[in-house]
Parts: structure tokens; sequence; C-alpha cells
């Protein structure tokens, strides 16, 4: 269990391994909770959120399941199951909640820099398709998080809400959206950057670029022993702690394995790169004002859900289609491909061969991906803007992500397609696996940390009070307030500036 302060003067209170959306986040909570915290963030590359985080390697979409359809799967029985997409939806209000107290309270001062308002869209054709969203959209009306909702299967109302969909497409195919107003675009790395800039003017917080995290193990006092290199000097160093957070993207699974600790037992992680195709003429990206998805193909993990997106990044707007999903064995951009075969080992070999052997229409997916031409990319793209020309759009490569895969009593291994937290009994080591909504549902992962590793605390008196400060919904239930959701959604609407930014983003 976390101390608050050390009895040793050889190191901070809390260590936080990667710079990405996730330490910025902790960091953050716990400063503001703790300011008398020493904090020390250790970031393998020169600069914050240049992996997961980066604009470029994210989605960018501020996932409220608005329009992603992969979180309101079709069961059996032809119903649609809503109860992720709602958990989700919840968990980015809360999200909103805590960007606009630090945006009152100066620790961001520009809200346009990372947060734009723009429609979320889930878009689909086929009799097929077209009934389950139908029946999608129903089922989220039930809960007013999705109230403002609008579903179409008017052409006319389709080709003004996204008029690259709708142009050149064959009148005969049945086609049908859903539309919400008041979708957003993130920026994850604008804000990470914006909140280690605030956190390293803060007493107590040194950011640490260019050290790679080589090992860790148990102090004899129950803290931790962290060793450092530094990839410019060669310098190496030994770091000793209460409490780490490993919050490294692809590579949080080799460095929980190097903790030893129990519960990380059996974990691995199957990566999946991506690419985007980014629009170069300005004149088709002024004529795209939405996030536009559709479904996945068969066996596609979830980070390959198509869409046609919007975006505004470093202040330009953008026009992005894909991803298109690969395979690397590399668990980061800028890691090594021994990555996948070194975090093999006698704990987790039985359930990543069984989650392989489960997912066999996932391997055979990524192939085809890999095996792509840029034939094949414009014609997925045709889906979508059916008059799109390969000399308007460039590849870029976008991110890499590590799906969890976890022991499961009935397959041997699953493969788990969201977020995991994994952290010791005594709360002094926590390390977040996974990916999607990762980085929307920031806020909500890191309280539930906190409620693991710092139990005490949460229950004070004193931190209770400033958790309600930042996040006005804490302990309360949005899904069954409707009243409350819709004030805090008309406060955060109005500190983030997104009325503003979507007019701006009209112009």
């Amino acid at each position: 269990m976390f101390r608050s302060k050390r009895t040793s003067e050889t190191g901070p209170d809390v260590v936080l391994i990667g710079a990405g959306i996730m330490s910025a986040t902790l960091g953050t909570l716990l400063k503001e909770l703790q300011p008398e915290l020493t904090i020390e963030i250790y970031e393998r590359l020169d600069m914050a959120a240049a992996e997961s985080s980066d604009a470029w390697n994210n989605a960018g979409t501020g996932h409220s399941a608005f329009c992603e359809l992969n979180y309101t799967p079709q069961k059996q029985d032809g119903s649609v199951e809503i109860k992720k997409a709602v958990n989700i939806a919840e968990q980015f209000e809360v999200s909103r909640q805590f960007w606009a107290y630090l945006v009152e309270n100066n620790i961001i001062s520009n809200p346009q820099a990372f947060i734009q308002s723009i429609p979320h869209m889930s878009f689909v054709w086929g009799e097929e398709n077209v009934d389950y969203l139908k029946k999608r959209y129903k089922a989220l009306q039930q809960c007013h998080l999705f109230k403002k909702m609008e579903y179409s299967e008017d052409k006319e109302q389709l080709q003004a809400w996204m008029p690259l969909v709708m142009e050149g497409r064959d009148p005969n195919q049945k086609v049908a959206a859903t539309h919400m107003e008041m979708g957003t675009d993130v920026n994850f790395g604008a804000l990470s950057r914006a909140l280690f800039n605030h956190l390293e003017q803060q007493d107590g917080v040194t950011i640490y670029f260019n050290h790679d995290v080589r090992d860790m193990k148990r102090a004899d006092d129950g803290g931790w022993q962290i060793k450092v290199k530094n990839r410019e000097t060669r310098e190496k160093k030994t770091i000793k702690t209460d409490f780490v957070f490993i919050g490294a993207g692809g590579g949080s699974l080799p460095l929980l394995e190097k903790s030893d600790i129990p519960e990380g037992k059996g974990f691995g992680g199957f990566p999946v790169s991506g690419q985007w195709l980014r629009c170069t003429n300005p004149d088709i990206i002024a004529q795209h004002q939405a996030k536009v998805y559709g479904k996945a193909s068969v066996g596609a993990p979830p980070m390959s859900v198509p869409h046609l997106d919007t975006r505004m990044i470093d202040g330009e707007r953008a026009l992005l289609f894909g991803p298109y999903a690969g395979f690397s064995t590399k668990f980061l951009k800028n890691g090594s491909f021994l990555d996948l075969p070194k975090s093999i080992s006698l704990d987790n070999i039985h359930p990543m061969v069984s989650a392989g052997l489960d997912n066999i229409p996932l391997t055979k997916y990524l192939i085809a991906q890999v095996r792509q031409k840029p034939e094949d990319r414009l014609e997925a793209l045709r889906e979508y803007y059916p008059e799109a020309r390969m000399e308007d759009w460039k590849l870029e490569i976008a991110g890499q992500r590590v799906q969890v895969i976890k022991k499961d009593p009935e397959h041997g291994g699953i493969l788990e397609f969201g977020t995991e937290v994994v952290s010791a009994a005594d709360g002094s080591i926590a390390a977040l696996l996974g990916a999607s909504p990762g980085a929307s549902t920031a806020v909500s992962i890191m309280l539930n940390l906190l409620k693991r590793c710092f139990k005490d605390y949460v229950e004070t008196e004193a931190w209770q009070l400033k958790l309600k400060k930042m996040i006005p919904s804490y302990g309360q239930s949005l899904l069954n307030n409707p009243q409350l959701c819709e004030e805090l959604r008309t406060w955060t609407t109005e500190v983030l500036e997104l009325k503003a930014m979507q007019a701006v983003g009209q112009d």
C-alpha cells in the first residue's frame, strides 16, 4: 500500500512509466489530490505522447459510443446489446468533466488545442445492416445518454449530413445512418503534452525523456527498485519508490512481466498495426464535417472499424480514412521486432496459443490486410466515398496496439478487445494493458486505479471533497440521473467551448 511519504531519501513517492495520456491523467489527479507528492516520469522517447497518444497514431474520436458499432453487438435473438455502449458513454462524460475542471482552473489554458465539436455518425448499407442499425437506434433511445441521436434512411437527409459519402452512390442501394450532433474530436497528444507541461512546473515533479526502464524488482521494505538507462549517455541508475504505474502502451506487458507480481502471470499480448489514408486535397477535406463509422469486416479487431474521419490536428483540419489493419511483432511503433517473441513465457504460452486457435478469422483478416495493394485500399475507401481518387490520398503509418490475452478456465486463453488494469494485491504497482476505448475513458480508468492502489486516501474526507470538485458527478450515476447529466453536459460544453468550435469548423 502506498505510504504517502518515503522514509528513504533515495527516490520519489511515485514513478510513472510512459509519457502518454494515462500517465498524464494519473499524475495530474495525484498532484491535485496530494500536492506534496513527489513524482518522477520516465519516457523512452524524446517527447511526450509520441506513441499511442499521438494524434496520427490514435483514432482521435472522443469515444462516447455514439457511432462505434462494435460497442453494440447484435445478439443471437436479433436484439442489440447496449450495455457496453452505455458504460462507455457515461465514462466519457466523466472525462469531459475533468477536462472542464482543468480549463476552469487554468491547468489547461486553451481547450481548442485538444477538443473540437464534430458530429458522430454510424453509416450502413444493405437490408440486414439497415435493420441492425434501426434496432440499435431504438435500443439506445431507451437511455437518456443517447436521446439526441437522430436516425434516417432518407437520402436527402443523409446527403445533408455527409455529402461525400452519398455523392455517386447507387440510388437503389438501401442505406441508413444515425447522427449525434454532440460528438467530439480529441487530440490526446496535445492534451497529454498540456498536462505534462503543467506537471513539470509543479514542485516535486520531474520528467525524464530518452530514459528506458530496463528492470524492476521488489525492495525489502515492500516498495520498488526501478533500473533505468539514459539512452543518450548510456548511464544507468536505480530509483526506489513506493508506487509504480506502468502506462507504456504496448510496452506495458514486458514491464509487467519483469515485475513478477502474481497478478500479472498468464497475460499475453497480440500486436496489431494500422495505416491511414490521409486526404491531400483541401477541397475534399472542406466538404466533410463528421466522423462516419461503419461495420467492421468479419474477424477484424475493434481498432479496424472503418471510418471517414474529420480531424483537427495542430490547428489544421484533416480527413482520414481507415484504419487498415496489419500485423507486426513490434509492441510499439518505435519498438523492436523481438517484442512479441520476448514476451512469450511459460506463464502465458498456453493462453496465447489457445487464443490464437480461437481467433483464426482474425489471423486470416490480418494476413489479407497485410497483402493489400493500393487498389484494394481504394476499393475500401470507395465504399464510404464512392467518388474517391487515389491521387487525392496518401498512405500514413498509424500506431501499434497490443490486444490483451488472458487466462480463461474454459478456453485456456481469450483475446480481450479493451483495456485491463492489473495491480498487485498491496496496491504498490499497477499496469494498464490493452487499447480502445482507452484514452477517451482515461479519467474513469485512473479513478478506479486510485480506488485500488490508494484506497485509504480515497476514503478520506479531503480526497472525497477534492474528487467531487474535479468531477462533479463523482459518486453518482449519470445513468440514473438524467437531470444531472444534462446540467453537466451543458457546463462542459460551455467550458470546453464546444459550441464555438463547431462554428469554426464549419467556416
